[in-house]
């Protein structure tokens, strides 16, 4: 049994020889592969394959995609991996059309630039030129458009000051159906009423109003309007009791009147 015992070793060590020979290969081919990895990394970090190669903006309306990224202060010499998203959304809200931002990193070098815009709410029409007036009230001077744009009212005859941001704050009310229909609104102040307005609607209706309730009593306009003839313009009176006066009516000196109490 000892002599038996002793030939099984003598066949079993060779073999153990081998296996520790190729444990010790692939430990060493492990070893190497690493070191590769490693010299890899070192070498894309500190070279421009780590840099951003893409920049997307996406949700803008109004504000050019280069203007943001100008914002961000993201460049093709930026790397990817150093972009700190808390920050890059600090900067890029600092413009003032813009609401909230949201940057997303895309595995290799893309980034992708998330943006809700303020909306516009009315342009103020001053020295042939639209200013933008934002839902906060705020006015925007630069690159102001000069052709009329048709995305929003038309404010004429407003002078900046409280007045406007008493527009302002009812028009951020309304709902953008409803902003979407008025074409013009004129500050047409009286005696008799200093917060009296006239708002032209791109359905060919006239709309006589009072600025302190504007947003209240302009959501019951569609409800009005579908009670009209649409071949009958005229005005829809919405200071104290509703009520519409036909143009024809006017002329003729007749007090055809119709509308809800």
């Amino acid at each position: 049994m000892e002599k038996g015992k002793v030939v099984v070793l003598e066949e079993r060590v060779p073999k153990l020889k081998q296996r520790r020979k190729q444990k010790a290969n692939r430990r060493l081919t492990i070893y190497i592969a690493f070191f590769f990895i490693l010299i890899l990394c070192i070498i894309y970090f500190q070279s421009p394959l780590s840099n951003i190669k893409h920049i997307e903006v996406k949700g803008n309306k109004h504000i050019p995609a280069k203007q943001l990224i100008e914002f961000s202060g993201l460049t093709s010499r930026t790397s990817f991996w150093k972009v700190k998203a808390e920050q890059v959304e600090r900067h890029i809200s600092a413009h003032p059309e813009v609401e909230k931002v949201h940057l997303e990193k895309q595995f290799p070098n893309t980034v992708v630039i998330h943006v809700k815009e303020r909306r516009r709410i009315a342009y103020i029409y001053d020295k042939q030129t639209f200013f933008p007036l934002l839902e906060n009230g705020r006015i925007l001077v630069k690159n102001a458009p000069k052709t009329a744009p048709s995305d929003a009212p038309i404010l004429v005859n407003w002078k900046e000051g409280e007045d406007i941001q008493e527009i302002a704050g009812q028009l951020a009310k309304l709902p953008s159906y409803i902003l979407s229909a008025i074409s013009e609104i004129h500050h047409t102040p009286s005696d008799h009423d200093r917060y009296h307005i006239t708002v032209y609607m791109n359905d060919g209706f006239e709309v006589s109003a009072n600025v302190q309730n504007f947003a209240k009593k302009m959501v019951l306009y569609p409800s009005i309007v579908k009670q009209l003839n649409p071949n009958v313009k005229g005005v829809i009176h919405l200071e104290v009791s509703n009520y519409f006066k036909a143009y024809e009516s006017e002329t003729k000196g007749d007090d055809n009147e119709k509308g809800e109490r």
